[in-house]
């Protein structure tokens, strides 16, 4: 039986905070941050670009949860007793014209950043930013929904992992390095994660409904395992980079983020009920967030033991 906390009524400021699905938004922060501090390194910062870059890719994240929350009530997927869902449709009364207009407010107020960014380094951004919102819209908007095929964590570790990271690194430095895209890679293998935590969380609940994700068509064992294996090759990338020296041993203060690994993977072996895996998939944006965290940390500590 649910429990009751996953389906209490919010009141206030937490219905709207509820419905950003604040554990999503390392998805749009992380790889901001940890684009910047490569440009540190390699360059400078320019905090106010940064600042504006940060808020940009956290309103498309959100409107993206907005789009979702909209789109899949209007599909009949979202009850007041599914989990893992913002809730303020179904369980709080938010009327979904609010929810979808907040949508493309949020949207419209990061393209507006975005003007400013592109003003400051290339107009070409302004295509791919427009991509990136349009794949936020159309993960469960449109006739085709991304999140009802197999391609889910491709996409979502495309644009809010390597895309991301590069948008935030070009517009300080003027360019994308091989080292920029080497170091991306883990994170957007870990973006990916999440999305697969989340679709293995609902697998029996969206085979149901007629959805046709990777981890309904692993089935639920080989969905786990490959979800492990994200986590493996993330913390083997990190080596290998060492290995060939592509980047500093301070890069492997990311393995203080090995426990969250180690839960999240333990967790989706042991629980199988949706509700059950609440925690799991909890620790996989923590992963994702201390992994892009730490590594940020040890880019930034070489850069100031280099420079004292």
């Amino acid at each position: 039986m649910e429990s009751m906390s996953a389906i209490q009524k919010n009141k206030g400021w937490r219905v709207w905070w509820k419905l950003l699905r604040p554990h999503t938004l390392t998805a749009s922060f992380i790889p901001v941050i940890l684009g910047s501090a490569i440009a540190l390194v390699e360059n400078h910062i320019h905090w106010i670009l940064f600042l504006a870059m940060l808020v940009a890719s956290i309103l498309i994240q959100a409107a993206t949860n907005m789009f979702n929350e909209y789109f899949d009530y209007k599909r009949g997927l979202d009850t007041d007793e599914s989990v893992g869902i913002g809730g303020t449709i179904v369980r709080d009364g938010v009327q979904p014209k609010t929810v979808l207009t907040l949508g493309y407010l949020f949207c419209l107020i990061a393209t507006l950043i975005g003007v400013y960014i592109c003003m400051a380094s290339s107009w070409w951004l302004a295509l791919i930013g427009t991509l990136c919102m349009m794949a936020g819209y159309f993960y469960t908007g449109g006739p085709y929904p991304i999140a009802y095929t197999p391609f889910g964590e491709l996409v979502s570790g495309l644009f809010m992992g390597l895309i991301l990271l590069l948008i935030s690194y070009y517009i300080q430095t003027g360019t994308v390095t091989l080292n920029s895209v080497l170091i991306s890679i883990p994170i957007a293998i870990l973006c990916g994660g999440i999305m697969m935590a989340n679709n293995i969380r609902d697998l029996d609940g969206d085979k149901e409904k007629g959805r046709r994700t990777l981890a309904i068509l692993l089935g639920r064992q080989k969905a786990n395992n490959f979800l492990t294996g994200m986590f493996i090759v993330s913390y083997l990338w990190i080596i290998g980079l060492l290995i060939f020296n592509v980047e500093t041993v301070w890069m492997l203060l990311v393995f203080a983020s090995l426990p969250k690994a180690y839960k999240a993977a333990k967790l989706f072996k042991e629980k199988t009920k949706s509700i059950q895996l609440m925690p799991a998939m909890k620790a996989t944006s923590q992963l994702h967030t201390h992994f892009g965290f730490f590594l940020s940390i040890g880019l930034v500590l070489d850069y100031c033991l280099r420079h004292i």
